[in-house]
């Protein structure tokens, strides 16, 4: 799949679940999203999206987490 065509976390559907392709990002916040356990190959659940959007909760190999809309809007799914 082409990544410039690629939907971003930020995107995605509260319930739905997707395989992410990529993390972009430069420097620490791409390091802190790859810590977190969001590397390419994983599951990810999106389980609640706040009222303004902002943050978002997912699930990801086996635990919750969340995310603010810049941190998702640089994880590609697939």
């Amino acid at each position: 799949m082409n990544i410039e065509k690629a939907k971003t976390l930020r995107e995605v559907a509260t319930g739905e679940s997707r395989c992410v392709l990529k993390v972009g990002g430069e420097g620490a916040l791409r390091q802190r999203i790859l810590d977190m356990g969001l590397t390419k190959g994983a599951e990810v659940t999106v389980r609640k999206v706040a009222p303004l959007g902002d943050p978002i909760e997912v699930s990801v190999r086996g635990y919750e987490l969340s995310l603010r809309k810049a941190e998702a809007a640089c994880i590609y799914i697939g």
